[in-house]
């Protein structure tokens, strides 16, 4: 007799089934369907809930999107009267260097200096980086300004429009000021 979940459910041939065999099948079956009825209730329930949920937020939704639509002429306003234009810094490197474009899959080095590391560590650290992944002299100057930070970054901006023509000059001047 073959079984199942359950028990048995046919003999295999020259087998016969006993009328209690027969009954207890029939209980087990009866068991799995009241079971899988339950479950799917249970699943049902949960949609209805969902669908429910869904419902109120696509409502909320649409509240705060006539909010923000009713709302947004009075900040257009307000943004136009008090916008200040964002403050423009020197651009120390050379127009050159400026004009050379990033190549979009290039990964830069993965350090930053705030000016309180070694100057000497932390140059020797972005040289073996970048040999590592290449790139031009423009290239080395743009990435290096990329990882300066904070009191670094202040030095940097200080220094005059088109002052830096070159990465060894770049080299030269922050061993200079670090």
């Amino acid at each position: 007799m073959r079984n199942t979940r359950q028990g048995s459910v046919a003999p295999i041939r020259g087998e016969s089934l006993t009328l209690q065999q027969v009954m207890e099948t029939m209980q087990a079956l009866q068991e799995e369907v009241v079971a899988s009825r339950a479950n799917q209730e249970r699943i049902q329930d949960d949609l209805a809930a969902s669908q429910a949920t869904n419902k109120k937020l696509r409502r909320l939704n649409e509240e705060l999107r006539r909010d923000l639509q009713n709302h947004a002429g009075e900040h257009e306003e307000e943004d136009q009267e008090s916008a200040t234009p964002p403050k423009e810094f020197p651009m120390p490197f050379l127009q050159e260097i400026m004009d050379v474009v990033m190549p979009t899959t290039f990964v830069g080095p993965k350090v930053t200096f705030t000016g309180t590391e070694d100057p000497e560590a932390h140059l020797t650290t972005f040289h073996t980086q970048m040999m590592q992944v290449g790139g031009s002299d423009a290239v080395r100057c743009k990435l290096f300004m990329n990882i300066l930070v904070g009191t670094a970054m202040d030095w940097f901006i200080s220094l005059l429009d088109g002052h830096v023509t070159s990465f060894p000059k770049l080299t030269k001047l922050f061993r200079v000021q670090y």
